[in-house]
């Protein structure tokens, strides 16, 4: 599990109990909390909460870097092998989680590999103002008519894959709104399902209305080249086929 957090002292210990309500009765787990240089008691909280509760971690940013640099932080201080993604302002619903986990594990291949498989979640009801809504749903439209990606929420934080994928993938900032986008790139699939979501009770938003349109057109227009450049090689083990020629 990882949590990017900035300035959300107010959600840290009501979602880590979530969490651990929804999560408790299932297999082993653990919690990356990553504070991507908060100016409040977020860190203070996270310190106390870790001190009683030994799933939970903690990465520490100096600076502000950004979300997708926070869930980059996290994954690669993460031990296990499937990564559950989750925004850490309380909108996202952690009851979610084992249902989406188990069609992960339904869809992973007889071979034990995960690697291409993302687990995306459809905020199918909205808990926002109009106006976020709609610019959502207006900034979804342009990147899937450009990308192709075929996932109608992109912007949903709650996504389930495995470690190794995230990191064989491209990083930059913002690239957490283009993760499905990446995944198909290098050959994957995504599954979206739908999942609940539920308005800010404390803080407040870090993104303005139109943030997910104008400031991702530079990154829309870098993903659409890596995509026209990305091949998929198939690789062949012929040590595996000479060991077994010669028996």
């Amino acid at each position: 599990m990882v949590v990017p957090v900035h300035n959300e002292a107010d959600n840290v210990e009501p979602l880590i109990g979530e969490i651990n309500a929804a999560l408790g009765e299932g297999p082993a787990y653990e919690i990356v909390y990553v504070d991507d240089g908060s100016t409040d008691a977020t860190p203070d909280r996270l310190h106390d909460l870790s001190a009683a509760d030994a799933r939970l971690r903690i990465v520490c940013h100096r600076n502000c870097c950004g979300q997708s640099a926070a869930i980059a932080s996290g994954v690669k201080a993460a031990r296990a092998p499937v990564i559950v993604t989750l925004d850490g302002d309380g909108q996202n619903d952690p009851a979610d989680i084992p249902a989406m986990l188990a069609m992960f594990g339904e869809l992973v291949p007889e071979d034990g590999d995960g690697d291409q498989i993302m687990i995306a979640g459809l905020r199918a009801k909205r808990r926002d103002t109009w106006l976020k809504r709609f610019a959502s749903r207006t900034a979804n439209a342009v990147r899937a008519r450009l990308l192709g990606d075929r996932t109608p929420d992109t912007g949903c934080g709650l996504k389930v894959f495995s470690r190794a994928a995230f990191l064989d993938m491209p990083r930059f900032d913002h690239m957490h709104r283009f993760l499905p986008a990446l995944m198909i790139r290098r050959g994957g699939q995504v599954v979206s399902v739908p999942v609940n979501h539920r308005a800010r009770e404390r803080g407040t938003s870090k993104y303005g209305v139109w943030d997910r349109l104008w400031v991702g057109i530079a990154d829309l227009l870098g993903v659409m080249w890596l995509q026209r450049r990305g091949k998929i090689p198939v690789v062949e083990d012929r040590n595996t086929r000479r060991k077994g020629q010669e028996e």
